[in-house]
């Protein structure tokens, strides 16, 4: 799984966005990396060339299965991963990981390498493990993280998984980018109950219980009967699909095949009825404004002048001599009063 850090074309060092598409729609591994590597990144010359390489691969990309993970801590979401992924490529699927990690916007990077977390997918020539990128914000893990699963669609991935790492926000902008989403609990229902955001069992379009092996056997099947009892009284955000509640066991490979066939059930059935095409031009059209909000907080953030201003209006509301408010529309009319082309 060697990628080129470099996001780079030709051998005078300028990115040719027609030969990165060309490599990734011919699914070179390389061309994939640098591809990757180019839509994470933020200065501007390669934003450019990113959009120009993503223009060429978008009639390419929008073909793979799209499922979200996320799970409570301590469920064994790797492990689940790297086991789950590897019974798709074993029945001849190409699968892609991605993770959206809100932690990599403070700590500048993916806390974990996913070579060491998914030993069998990451060396395993029909996957494709790719951690968080790191982009300053939420909305920047999160940008990033949509275009990378149209490079890997463009690629010709079948399923993309994309597990969200930690908890928090990531569920929600997960949740937001992909078809189907599956949320991973333990076996105990009742404190795990107690701790569940009713806005998680909202989104959720399956739970299955993790870790029913051994003694945790009965208490899976007990916790099946407790979450199935909570989705009853929760809204589903699709009236045609009922959220089912499965077991599973990662570690011994039990219970996947069941989980995948309701995954294809849901894709079939949202196919026919059109609700995933329709859901998923409402995120489009939401990731373009997701965009548009993410790119004006980059660039005000990269202006010279407001970055000039920033410490001394921090310490004035920081002292409680400026409402934040007020300080916010000073930064604004700031960014505003710069010409566009003065970067």
């Amino acid at each position: 799984m060697h990628m080129n850090a470099t996001p780079t074309a030709k051998h005078s060092g300028r990115i040719d966005p027609a030969a990165l598409a060309a490599g990734v729609i011919a699914a070179d591994r390389t061309a994939i990396g640098r591809a990757i590597t180019l839509v994470e990144s933020r200065n501007p010359a390669h934003r450019t060339s990113a959009r120009e390489m993503l223009t060429l691969i978008a009639p390419h990309a929008g073909g793979s299965q799209r499922v979200g993970i996320t799970g409570v801590p301590g469920v064994g979401k790797s492990t689940f991963i790297d086991a789950f992924g590897s019974m798709l490529t074993a029945a001849g699927k190409r699968v892609a990981v991605l993770a959206v990690d809100p932690s990599s916007t403070r700590s500048g990077g993916s806390i974990l390498g996913d070579k060491t977390r998914m030993a069998r997918l990451s060396v395993d020539p029909n996957a494709f493990v790719r951690p968080s990128p790191s982009a300053g914000t939420l909305g920047g893990v999160t940008r990033a993280t949509r275009e990378t699963m149209a490079i890997c669609e463009a690629a010709g991935f079948d399923v993309v998984l994309v597990e969200t790492v930690g908890v928090g926000q990531s569920e929600v902008a997960v949740s937001a980018m992909v078809d189907f989403f599956l949320v991973l609990m333990l076996p105990g229902a009742g404190d795990e109950l107690q701790g569940i955001k009713k806005g998680l069992l909202e989104i959720a379009d399956m739970i299955a219980v993790n870790k029913a092996d051994g003694e945790n056997l009965r208490r899976a099947e007990d916790a099946v009967a407790e979450y199935s009892k909570a989705l009853r009284i929760v809204t589903p955000h699709d009236s045609s699909w009922r959220p089912p509640v499965l077991t599973c066991s990662a570690l011994h490979d039990h219970g996947l095949t069941a989980l995948w066939a309701q995954i294809e059930a849901h894709h079939k059935l949202t196919g026919e009825n059109g609700t995933r095409s329709a859901k998923r031009q409402t995120q489009r059209v939401d990731w373009m404004w997701d965009s548009l909000r993410d790119q004006l907080l980059a660039r005000l953030e990269d202006d010279d002048r407001v970055r000039q201003h920033v410490p001394i209006l921090e310490n004035k509301v920081a002292a409680g001599q400026l409402l934040a408010s007020v300080a916010a529309e000073e930064l604004l009319e700031l960014f505003l009063s710069t010409p566009l082309n003065e970067e």
